[in-house]
């Protein structure tokens, strides 16, 4: 029998889902990911005999607790757009850690282990508002929106469902994200413009420090952090601790126009830069749900926020980030293959 322990990824067609999912099949881990297309998962997986494509909806309760029947760590990277945040980010928040709670048949190498699953939840900086402090992991929650408000809601929910014993948590908080597989408005646009010489798109000011993590290493901290947790548990359970965040801050960019210089240095192409103001989103929000939700979190582009990942890093001695211009290379013919027609 495997000495891996076992994983039910939801969300892994996401950006932060693939790059977790990737890096756990990496260490042969057994992986199931909950879709909702199985086709789409099959283009972007390799056939791995260790990886089991299941189709469903994680609103399924039912199908989300029969996944996880065996699964030590369920990796909770469900995410959907602003306006269907409210409502589904609870459910299925609670649906996950229904599944996470204790049973029999969470074995490893033949013996049980006592105990919940841990939920690992991808966290962000939503939960902090406009501060002008770097994000410590026991920074007290102030959030200036309502969707801020609601993930400072998500985050309770978990850390007392971990204090109740119906589950562990590993919050491991992000600031944005680039990489493969990232399709979300922000970065799309901007590897498809630096490919095809187009302007690249950001909002309201691309001349400040901005805070960015790389996919693939934030998916490679994640479960290493999984894999010291999963080490505790196997030698001193007791150790164990219910509930723990940890930051990754990856890159603090000088400035956003830097990057996209970088970015088309790499391509050859020509190099501009379209800042979109804040007016267009009033506009764009009178008709768009996406962009009306999109207008209050304007703030993360006006100010520069920043994790502080000195305790991680510092627990993770042998992490090493993806140098740039191998991440930058990597992403770029990600996208070339796979968005361009």
């Amino acid at each position: 029998m495997s000495t891996h322990p076992k994983t039910l990824v939801l969300g892994a067609t996401g950006g932060i889902g693939y790059a977790i999912t990737n890096s756990l099949l990496a260490r042969q881990w057994p992986v199931t990911i909950l879709v909702r297309t199985r086709s789409k998962a099959a283009a972007l997986f390799a056939d791995n005999p260790l990886l089991t494509i299941a189709e469903g909806d994680a609103q399924d309760a039912a199908k989300v607790d029969s996944l996880a029947g065996s699964a030590d760590f369920i990796i909770h990277a469900i995410n959907y757009p602003y306006h269907q945040w409210f409502g589904r980010m609870e459910s299925v928040t609670r649906h996950v850690i229904e599944a996470a709670k204790p049973r029999p048949d969470r074995t490893i190498a033949g013996r049980t282990l006592p105990g919940p699953a841990t939920v690992v939840f991808p966290g962000n900086v939503y939960n902090f508002g406009n501060t002008s402090q770097p994000i410590r992991p026991d920074s007290r929650p102030a959030p200036c929106t309502r969707k801020g408000q609601l993930r400072v809601g998500l985050e309770a929910m978990l850390e007392q469902a971990a204090d109740a014993g119906q589950c562990r948590v590993l919050t491991v908080r992000l600031p944005d994200f680039w990489g493969p597989n990232v399709l979300n408005e922000g970065i799309r646009p901007v590897f498809l413009g630096a490919l095809t010489g187009k302007p690249m798109p950001w909002l309201l000011n691309a001349d400040i420090p901005h805070q960015s993590v790389y996919t693939p290493d934030a998916g490679e901290v994640t479960v290493r952090l999984m894999e010291q947790q999963w080490t505790q548990r196997l030698t001193s359970p007791g150790d164990v601790a219910a509930y723990r965040v940890w930051n990754y801050g990856g890159t603090t960019l000088p400035s956003m126009r830097d990057w996209f210089s970088q970015i088309t240095q790499l391509t050859g192409k020509p190099s501009s830069v379209r800042v979109y103001p804040r007016w267009l989103f009033s506009v764009l929000g009178l008709v768009n749900p996406v962009m009306r939700e999109v207008k209050e979190m304007l703030y993360l582009y006006e100010n520069t926020i920043l994790l502080d990942d000195r305790a991680t890093l510092a627990a993770l001695p042998d992490f090493r980030p993806t140098p740039m211009d191998q991440a930058l290379r990597d992403t770029l013919r990600w996208f070339a293959e796979t968005q361009l027609n």
